[in-house]
């Protein structure tokens, strides 16, 4: 079936599937390393790119590719690459579109092992990297150099949810000849489409929101052209990082549920919100969706929703922060985010421990953050299980 013109929730539930020769409902999943080809010509012709058949699992498989193809038809983009997790698609992305002595602009609080990659990896290889606000302009302008090759942008940040302007931050880096390549985990496609706005590489964490249930680890790229995705999906078939198809059946399965996973969620969310915020002991709370958050006015004109991620600090700070994760019982205390079940965690100690402490103070990630992915229980519980909390705090 041909998707390009249907509703979100039909593409959710038919992009990427096609008929193989038992009429099955979903795409099978071939668990094969490799495919036989029907004769010497035909093996040929696969290895030439003159043939859609299929050579080794590492290159190519129907059960990946059905996934792949679901999440072009989801972001608008070219094709989709799946890998073996959300850091192997964001080393892929490095690897391809970086080289010696060229540099790097990112947002300063970006995924921990995203950044720590950079400045302790590819760094001894001579790629340079900066980290900024992206979510202020000038910054974005005044950090592009000669040799910059890519803008980096998570929209919400992790976990600061910071918002950043995409279709003015791409025509900035584009004046400049730089790609602009947006990690729209937190955002999901339902709620996002960095590609419509400018951006050239859109990559997701399937971990979190797509896949939805907590137990598959995963990423995927979408490329808006041709050229950008062959040559991502070159870097990621040399160095290996393939999706299994198991784990792309299982994905694909708990993407067809996106939509009403995120409405609910987020739903949720701005409930837990709107009650953290009044809390007396609640210093701060950064939430899209609450008009006391400063880009909030944004997040409206280039979200179709504000996501079930919450950051907040209280009064008291770390300590505090600590006793509260020590008391939830229905939130569990676990890194990771967007699954169906509430999740609470400690970044500074955590998912952003490889940072420095002074790169995360400049990133506005403070000792006493604690970040909160709210999932789609009862919302009455979820508050009620803060509020006991809280209460011995």
């Amino acid at each position: 079936m041909d998707t390009k013109n249907k509703g979100f929730d039909t593409k959710l539930i038919h992009a990427g599937s096609y008929e193989d020769q038992f009429g099955s409902a979903v795409t099978p999943i071939y668990q094969t390393s490799t495919f036989g080809f029907k004769n010497a010509q035909h093996g040929a012709d696969c290895f030439a790119g003159k043939s859609d058949g299929f050579i080794y699992t590492r290159i190519a498989n129907p059960t990946i590719k059905a996934f792949e193809d679901a999440m072009a038809v989801l972001e608008n983009g070219f094709g989709g690459i799946a890998t073996s997790s959300g850091m192997s698609a964001v080393s892929s992305v490095y690897m391809a579109l970086l080289g010696q002595n060229q540099h790097i602009v990112c947002s300063g609080s970006i995924y921990g092992p995203s950044r720590g990659v950079l400045e302790q990896d590819f760094s001894r290889f001579g790629v340079q990297s900066d980290f900024i606000d992206t979510s202020d302009l000038s910054q974005i302008e005044n950090a592009i150099k000669e040799n910059t090759k890519v803008l980096y942008i998570e929209t919400p940040t992790n976990p600061t949810m910071q918002i950043t302007d995409l279709i003015a931050a791409s025509e900035i880096a584009h004046k400049h000849g730089v790609l602009v390549v947006v990690d729209n985990t937190f955002s999901s496609p339902y709620l996002q489409n960095p590609l419509d706005l400018g951006a050239d590489v859109v990559l997701h964490s399937i971990t979190k929101y797509i896949n939805g249930h907590a137990d598959v680890v995963g990423g995927v790229i979408v490329a808006k052209t041709e050229d950008l995705y062959k040559k991502i999906r070159h870097a990621m078939v040399y160095m290996g990082g393939n999706m299994d198809p198991h784990q792309a059946f299982l994905t694909h399965r708990g993407l067809k549920t996106l939509s009403i996973r995120m409405e609910k969620a987020q739903e949720n969310a701005m409930k837990v919100a709107e009650y953290l915020e009044k809390h007396s002991k609640v210093a701060w709370i950064k939430y899209p969706g609450l008009k006391s958050h400063p880009q909030h006015e944004l997040a409206k004109k280039q979200m179709r929703g504000f996501s079930s991620m919450i950051s907040f600090e209280l009064k008291g700070g770390l300590e505090s922060g600590k006793k509260l994760m020590d008391n939830v019982h229905l939130a569990m205390l676990a890194v990771s985010l967007g699954g169906v079940e509430t999740l609470i965690q400690h970044p500074a100690s955590m998912t952003h421990a490889g940072m420095s402490k002074d790169a995360r103070e400049k990133a506005d990630i403070t000792d006493g953050l604690v970040r909160f992915s709210v999932g789609i229980e009862n919302v009455e519980d979820i508050i009620s299980d803060l509020e006991q909390a809280l209460a011995k705090v």
